[in-house]
């Protein structure tokens, strides 16, 4: 049966494909340390208790009807008076549009800026920007990001690709890495953004920057988050943040997610969502609303939730750490921000006890689940190479005491190869 062009080339996500896969194994009853996916156990990380009350007193207030398309009056100003007190940000209720997460609006972006055939520019590893890409018929344009630099494209790296570009795509912290831009790094790369555009002809479409900070509350240490329109107020008129509750609360499964940028951009963007009906549920916005303008009680919880996010990054990377001065092929990246960590395991072309060579990464993949029981996502999930041994570990599920557990059978595992 002949389909769409699109629906024919579309790849579903790898993360969602293995997540499926482990829950099925532990279904029928393995034990599986299961680090696939970017959400939270809300018995280990519960969202707000005063968030919790706030969607239950909405609904018994039977706010159950359609929101308004571009979201609820209440929670736009909410937001406004939160973006300005957290991060300095200034922006109306008329440059914010409210939606059910981050997805529909990155859709949304995508749609509003990018036509057939325009350049958009990413980085790999990075999270969905290829399959957006793909959505909209454009160019892909691939930075190959390095540990090096931390995974995390460098201003050199885009520089080459910049010229006649419609689109660049930036995450920090970033999924899946973990790790996040040094202020120098963003300044130069808002540089050259602002200095192609002012290049441009009168009439020719800008150069965009969609900045995806989902979890930037979500920092470490010394650790500290910037964003393009604080550092060059010139970059205001070409940006769009995406932004929103699922990470900062351990709120994905509320579904309340916002975008800010040019009114134009956000208008054009509301239209879209007006035919997609992505909204985000009417009581949970009005939870959020309210919410939001909790000052002290954000500020309490998000020093527990930080600090438990933190204890397991850290941890973890101590224990790769030790694997590795025990001369074990594995390396793991200081965690910087989000719930990630990435690890390295680098065990292709090692001999099973059985025989069986890893010829491939997604041997050594398999081989982490069948032998140590743990799942991990690898890079090329993420658009890397195939052959990448780098791999995005989530802590939003791990208990602190699975984190000696796993770390030896993962010990245990690599010991039986050679």
């Amino acid at each position: 049966m002949k389909l769409s062009q699109l629906s024919e080339t579309l790849v579903g996500s790898e993360i969602v494909k293995l997540g499926n896969q482990i829950k099925e194994r532990i279904r029928m009853g393995e034990h599986i340390y299961n680090f696939t996916i970017g959400d939270f156990d809300s018995s280990v990380f519960p969202i707000p208790q005063e968030l919790e009350h706030e969607i239950v007193e909405a609904y018994k207030k039977n706010y159950t009807t359609y929101p308004a398309a571009e979201g609820i009056i209440e929670l736009r100003k909410s937001v406004s008076q939160f973006l300005k007190e957290r991060e300095g940000l200034d922006y109306g209720v008329n440059e914010i549009q409210i939606a059910a997460g981050g997805r529909p609006l990155i859709y949304s972006i995508f749609r509003a800026i990018v036509d057939k055939g325009d350049k958009v520019i990413y980085a790999t590893p990075s999270w969905n920007n290829n399959h957006y890409t793909h959505f909209t018929e454009a160019e892909h344009v691939v930075v190959k990001a390095t540990a090096e630099n931390n995974f995390m494209p460098t201003a050199a790296e885009i520089q080459p690709h910049i010229k006649g570009a419609t689109l660049l795509c930036l995450c920090t912290p970033q999924n899946p890495t973990g790790t996040m831009f040094p202020k120098e790094e963003l300044e130069k790369i808002c540089d050259l953004i602002l200095e192609e555009n002012n290049a441009r002809a009168e009439g020719e479409k800008k150069l965009f920057l969609m900045f995806d900070q989902m979890y930037w509350t979500l920092t470490f240490g010394d650790n500290e988050h910037y964003n393009p329109v604080t550092l060059r107020p010139a970059m205001r008129e070409v940006t769009v943040f995406v932004d929103g509750i699922s990470k900062v609360f351990a709120a994905t499964g509320v579904r309340v997610g916002w975008t800010f940028g040019p009114e134009l951009i956000i208008s054009k963007i509301k239209a879209i969502l007006s035919h997609v009906g992505a909204w985000a549920p009417m009581a949970e916005q009005k939870a959020t609303a309210n919410y939001l303008l909790q000052k002290e009680n954000i500020d309490r919880y998000l020093i527990n939730f930080k600090e438990e996010i933190r204890y397991r990054l850290v941890e973890i990377s101590k224990g790769i750490h030790q694997l590795k001065e025990e001369g074990f092929h594995v390396d793991v990246l200081a965690p910087q921000g989000g719930i990630y960590l990435t690890i390295k395991v680098d065990l292709a072309g090692k001999k099973t006890a059985t025989g069986n060579v890893l010829e491939t990464q997604a041997d050594v993949t398999q081989y982490l689940l069948d032998e140590a029981k743990l799942a991990i996502v690898p890079f090329y999930a993420f658009g890397a190479e195939k052959n990448s041994p780098w791999y995005r570990l989530s802590v939003g599920t791990c208990g602190k005491e699975a984190i000696p557990a796993f770390l030896s059978k993962l010990k245990e595992a690599m010991q039986k190869l050679s």
